[in-house]
């Protein structure tokens, strides 16, 4: 299908560019200050990761393995769920996973940024206010790493689980059973 890739390729390379923190005022404009700003820009910023990771995945499958579902005369959809699904899903994953760590960023910024919420970025953005609000600033920078860091754990041990054929999980499995 050219012509829809064609289509959606413009419209990607148009708003990929697009920073999703300078959009900040211009959402905030549009649907006011509140969750539905933070909302939605999170939501733009959370796309690109995921589809350019599933893009990359798709182009990463086995022609072999799909040619031969073929062969034995599968279809399209089942060569999609019994391949490419199977073989992409760890690029989703890895999407996912960078995807989380942009929202917890974006979240954070828009509250700062844009001084509305009730979350850590209006906290860090309060306390940098204080006069003595240095420790709390840094209590708030150093709890959104944290943060982070269990985001991104928890997703990484669910990849672990998910996806035990990656070339990774194997080479893992295999060192431990030797060492």
């Amino acid at each position: 299908m050219p012509v829809v890739d064609a289509a959606t390729r413009a419209i990607v390379e148009f708003l990929r560019p697009l920073p999703s923190v300078a959009l900040i005022p211009l959402v905030s404009l549009l649907l006011g200050s509140g969750t539905e700003t933070k909302v939605a820009l999170i939501t733009y910023a959370c796309v690109w990761p995921i589809l350019f990771n599933t893009v990359y995945g798709l182009g990463e499958t086995d022609p072999l393995a799909k040619d031969t579902l073929r062969a034995f005369g599968f279809g399209r959809l089942a060569v999609l769920l019994r391949v490419e699904l199977p073989g992409t899903a760890p690029f989703i994953a890895a999407g996912i996973r960078i995807s989380a760590a942009v929202a917890l960023v974006l979240a954070v910024a828009t509250e700062i940024l844009a001084g509305f919420g009730e979350g850590l970025g209006i906290f860090i953005a309060q306390a940098g206010l204080a006069t003595d609000g240095n420790r709390d600033v840094l209590a708030g920078v150093v709890w959104a790493g944290t943060l982070g860091l269990v985001i991104n754990g928890v997703l990484v041990g669910a990849e672990r689980r998910l996806f035990p054929w990656t070339p990774e999980q194997r080479a893992a499995a295999e060192q431990g059973a030797r060492g």
